[in-house]
């Protein structure tokens, strides 16, 4: 598992590739632009070429990129439908020029117009999105389970997969708050094992290419996307183990979002408690495959 944080590009896309490795992580996620803005931030060939040549010689093996909050792929606002495929299309054209691995996006909400018809409105959306860039994944994001938003179980994300045509560039990123936050039992192995089973039936595991690993600050089945420091939250490091010990996930990147910009001690803590809980979590699965025997005499 490619154990990775979120980082700031502040200074140029370069400098996200040194804030990975200040903070000893196997892969970062990044901002193509401000979030909750707009305004496109316009690279060069130049900006796209550093960032290629400074990930190539660093400890960093997978990139993701996350669109901004402000798309909303099932609107009925023409200006807002406007607005988001742009930003859709550079974040894809960005993700193609650094090599990226994906970019994840919110899909959007539906608000009160009907799922049926919010879902082809983001199909049409996604297609036109991907027909407008060449090589690089969009990953849907499961959100954490509120009437309105896209994606709010794995029907949902299947459902504007097959609406977006069925590409091959078309996967998904699953956030460990908004499974729980949104009712999913995931705090023990055989519990994770059932929810992954369910994802592979209704999506297909070979769509799954990235995580975010994120503690919840709200109750599980509270539909709250509140993220927690990992093992701070609701679900803890004993409902975090099983996440990341999960076998079906073990080479992807898995981004923690509880960063802060400015303070690396603290997220090469949080990627550091990651490995630690997803060592603790292998070692307690080998020891409840072992036989009984041989469990006891462990004790």
């Amino acid at each position: 598992m490619l154990i990775g944080i979120h980082v700031s590009t502040a200074g140029g896309l370069d400098r996200a590739v040194e804030r990975g490795v200040e903070r000893q992580a196997d892969a970062i996620q990044i901002f193509n632009q401000s979030p909750r803005a707009w305004r496109p931030t316009r690279y060069t060939d130049d900006d796209l070429a550093a960032f290629r040549d400074e990930i190539e010689g660093s400890r960093i093996d997978a990139v993701v990129i996350h669109a901004i909050y402000l798309i909303n792929l099932a609107t009925t606002d023409r200006e807002i439908r406007r607005k988001s495929m742009r930003s859709l299309t550079h974040a894809l054209r960005i993700g193609d020029g650094i090599g990226a691995d994906g970019v994840v996006v919110h899909a959007g909400s539906r608000k009160k117009h009907p799922l049926d018809e919010a879902m082809v409105r983001a199909g049409k959306a996604i297609s036109d999105a991907l027909r407008e860039s060449d090589a690089c994944p969009l990953l849907l994001e499961n959100t954490a389970g509120t009437q309105g938003p896209l994606g709010r179980n794995f029907d949902e994300l299947a459902d504007m997969i097959e609406h977006g045509g069925g590409h091959k560039r078309l996967g998904v990123c699953i956030d460990s708050c908004h499974l729980f936050a949104s009712g999913y039992e995931i705090g023990t192995p055989d519990a994770i094992s059932l929810v992954v089973d369910e994802l592979d039936a209704k999506v297909g595991l070979e769509r799954v290419r990235c995580l975010h690993v994120n503690d919840s600050a709200a109750p599980q089945g509270s539909n709250r996307d509140r993220h927690a420091d990992l093992g701070s939250g609701e679900m803890g490091k004993a409902g975090l183990r099983p996440f990341l010990s999960e076998p079906r996930f073990k080479e992807l990147p898995a981004l923690i979002e509880t960063n802060r910009s400015d303070d690396p001690e603290h997220d090469r803590g949080e990627v550091r408690t990651a490995r630690r809980l997803r060592r603790e979590g292998l070692r307690r699965r080998s020891s409840l495959d072992s036989p009984p025997a041989l469990r006891a005499g462990r004790r």
